[in-house]
């Protein structure tokens, strides 16, 4: 299918929506979803292209911060009701942690940022192998923070500092919102509650074995649930 065009937010000049950079002025580029009707823009621009709403500015009293990648002074936008950083050079962007969760429990909140067209059975994964490994500092606090493969099995890493939030790179937002809306995230879950199941399930069949073990050795006094549990934990942790 043939890529639409729209309009560099930085110097006007025609850009097939599929592209990183702009041609003329070598600014990169970023496609979000408008939060009227939901077509694609660049982020930055000023108007849809579609359906002509004005985009809104956020004001953050964090504007400004450093991007952890790149270290350039990020700006601040509002999508869809939700209040991000984003950096022009690099096109990743900082979310507080309060949005991010918004963003991944709130179905109407991932329509800004997920691409039309996208099946949600179907949702893209990318190799964390595929990437040089770089530990990124918050750029609230400048300590490092956490590399995270999201929801466990995802492929998408991201990088979380807990009390601050969470740093994704360029199209990385995009790729989560449809990892969740393809089902990933309930499936993720399910898979953790099936494995925890599994782990009691053969914990307390090895709870049981050692505790029909103590009685056959004949002690006088049999040891508790407690004192052979604390047992069977210490040789589980190795």
């Amino acid at each position: 299918m043939e890529a639409k065009g729209l309009a560099c937010p930085d110097c006007g000049a025609p850009v097939a929506s599929d592209s990183a950079s702009c041609p003329y002025c070598k600014a990169r580029l970023q496609t979000i979803a408008c939060p009227s009707c939901f077509g694609m823009m660049f982020l930055g621009a000023k108007f849809c292209s579609h359906c002509g709403a004005r985009t809104q500015a956020a004001q953050s009293t964090h504007a400004g911060e450093p991007c952890p990648r790149c270290k350039k002074p990020m700006d601040a936008h509002e999508i869809g009701g939700c209040a991000l950083e984003q950096c022009s050079a690099c096109g990743g962007t900082w979310l507080d942690s309060e949005t991010f969760h918004e963003i991944c429990a709130d179905r109407d909140k991932q329509a800004a940022f997920a691409a039309p067209g996208v099946p949600q059975e179907t949702a893209p994964t990318k190799d964390p192998t595929a990437y040089e490994i770089q530990y990124l500092p918050c750029p609230r606090c400048g300590d490092f923070m956490n590399r995270v493969n999201f929801a466990g099995n995802s492929g998408i890493v991201i990088d979380v500092c807990k009390p601050h939030g969470t740093w994704l790179d360029k199209d990385d937002l995009r790729a989560v919102v449809e990892f969740i809306r393809g089902g990933g995230l309930d499936k993720a879950r399910a898979d953790q509650a099936a494995d925890l199941a599994q782990r009691q399930r053969q914990f307390d069949a090895e709870l049981r074995t050692a505790r029909a073990d103590a009685m056959l050795a004949g002690y006088e006094s049999q040891p508790s649930d407690v004192t052979i549990a604390g047992r069977l934990l210490r040789s589980l942790l190795g």
